[in-house]
């Protein structure tokens, strides 16, 4: 039998390749809140490190409206906090021509820095005709002030 050591901060999930969709050609963007010096372009587009962060605490939406429907097989979602200790819970739905909604993934995380501070949501799906697609973030249960962030969103 052979075995190997493994590095504990190596992410269980392979890295979010090059051949995802470009969101930035496919349709428009739609967010509730957002700090200026954090845009959502920062979470949606690859090559981008600083991501996303509301202007104020609470919850937030960030919403996918494509121009043409879209199959999407893999989404790929990051979020990160270094600060706060805090249990987030958000929710990933999508629609058809808007007609109505379907939930994707409903998930809560606890951040507790400086140990956990990243959360890496890797999904395989099979959605056609997608049309919207929307990440409902509560960035802190217990109602406290956190802001609701983004490190990266990415679809393939």
């Amino acid at each position: 039998m052979r075995k190997r050591l493994m590095s504990p901060t190596l992410q269980d999930r392979l890295p979010f390749d090059g051949d995802g969709l470009d969101l930035a050609k496919l349709g428009m963007v739609e967010i509730t809140s957002e700090d200026e010096a954090y845009p959502i372009e920062c979470a949606l587009q690859l090559g981008e490190a600083l991501g996303w962060r509301a202007a104020e605490s609470g919850p937030q939406i960030i919403r996918l409206l494509f121009d043409q429907p879209q199959k999407v097989r893999r989404i790929w979602l990051v979020f990160e906090e270094r600060e706060i200790q805090r249990t987030q819970e958000f929710v990933l739905r999508w629609s058809d021509h808007g007609r109505s909604f379907q939930e994707i993934v409903r998930q809560q995380w606890n951040f507790s820095p400086p140990g956990t501070v990243r959360e890496t949501e890797d999904y395989t799906v099979d959605l056609s005709d997608v049309t919207v697609l929307e990440l409902r973030i509560l960035p802190d249960q217990s109602g406290g002030e956190a802001r609701a962030s983004l490190v990266s969103l990415r679809l393939a």
